[in-house]
């Protein structure tokens, strides 16, 4: 399916020092836009955080100190970032709960004014999570291969909870 927008839309994705937007920092940063045309631009950076990368998230994303050693720091390419993003809609996986807030800290660090505001926020992660539903009816569903009868009635869900644990001993040995 080929995208139609009337605004360019930038999926982007973070990785960073840890998982707290507000103290933690980026250590790259992606963006691919995709343009009114269909056309499709591509910004990547690698960036040193200016603070150390703890060891397990290193062991995450496979970024350690002495990868971004050398790189920038995101204040010296937060200009150029903005102005990529300018006029976009924004995208991303779990981009509202994480992705966004800490871009938006790492902009307000380098007093850039990043405003979100007029521009329509995509969660992929979201909807994945709408249209796949992620409780038990779906579990059972997914398992099983069974229909929840008596939803939200104790001894069903207790009886579809044991059936889907049976069923994911025998899924995953």
């Amino acid at each position: 399916m080929k995208l139609s927008t009337n605004k360019p839309i930038a999926f982007f994705d973070l990785e960073t020092t840890g998982t707290n937007p507000v103290k933690d920092r980026i250590v790259e940063i992606a963006i691919l836009k995709i343009n009114t045309d269909g056309s499709e631009t591509w910004y990547e950076q690698r960036v040193n955080p200016g603070i150390p990368i703890p060891k397990e998230t290193s062991e995450i994303h496979g970024i350690y100190d002495e990868d971004v050693r050398d790189m920038p720091e995101f204040k010296s390419i937060a200009k150029n970032v903005e102005l990529f993003l300018r006029d976009c809609d924004l995208a991303g996986f779990n981009m509202k709960r994480f992705d966004l807030p800490l871009l938006m800290q790492s902009f307000v660090s380098a007093e850039i004014d990043f405003k979100i505001n007029k521009r329509r926020l995509v969660d992929v992660q979201r909807i994945f999570h709408k249209m796949e539903p992620r409780n038990l009816t779906a579990a059972l569903k997914f398992y099983c291969n069974e229909t929840l009868i008596n939803s939200h009635s104790a001894k069903a869900d207790t009886q579809a909870t044991y059936d889907v644990f049976k069923a994911q001993l025998s899924h995953y040995s």
